[in-house]
């Protein structure tokens, strides 16, 4: 006959809770201990480095070699208006940073542009016009009013002469 020993499983639960609090501090004194840790420095071999002291200058590297120097990616780039080329640079010419690569032109936009200028001087000569005819119009009130103002003085003076007469008579 088999005897129940109830204090057995109570020690095995008390072991189980022991074991698994100690397991748990450990993990978090190893993840605090690893977050404190500070990034390692990479490592290089020591035939690929060349020490030197860092100077301040242009960088040149000279390449020579045959052949013909070949785009990696060719890219076309539209044009928004139709064109022709007038001129272009011929290949191994030697170019700056502001050297024009193509001319092109468009006889359609030049037309258009010579267009513009023509209706500008057009409205130009127009302006001019009626600053004229402002100025002429301007003279002639001028002498409108003026000879309005000689018939009120004129007429002023009949008066006074009139105003006289009548007191004599």
């Amino acid at each position: 006959m088999d005897i129940q020993r109830k204090d057995l499983a109570r020690k095995r639960k008390i072991r189980r809770v022991l074991y698994f609090a100690v397991a748990l501090l450990a993990m978090g004194a190893i993840t605090y201990g690893v977050s404190k840790l500070e990034p390692a420095a990479p490592t290089v071999e020591a035939s690929v480095v060349f020490p030197d002291t860092v100077e301040r200058g242009d960088m040149t590297i000279d390449v020579r070699g045959l052949g013909t120097l070949v785009p990696e990616e060719i890219v076309l780039i539209p044009a928004r208006d139709e064109g022709r080329v007038e001129r272009r640079l011929q290949a191994g010419m030697a170019v700056e940073p502001d050297t024009v690569l193509i001319e092109l032109s468009n006889p359609q936009l030049d037309q258009a542009v010579f267009d513009v200028q023509t209706e500008i001087e057009a409205a130009k000569a127009e302006y001019a016009d009626l600053e004229v005819q402002l100025e002429t119009q301007r003279l002639d009130q001028s002498a409108t009013a003026a000879q309005v103002r000689g018939e009120y003085e004129k007429a002023k003076a009949q008066y006074a002469v009139d105003k006289e007469l009548y007191s004599r008579a």
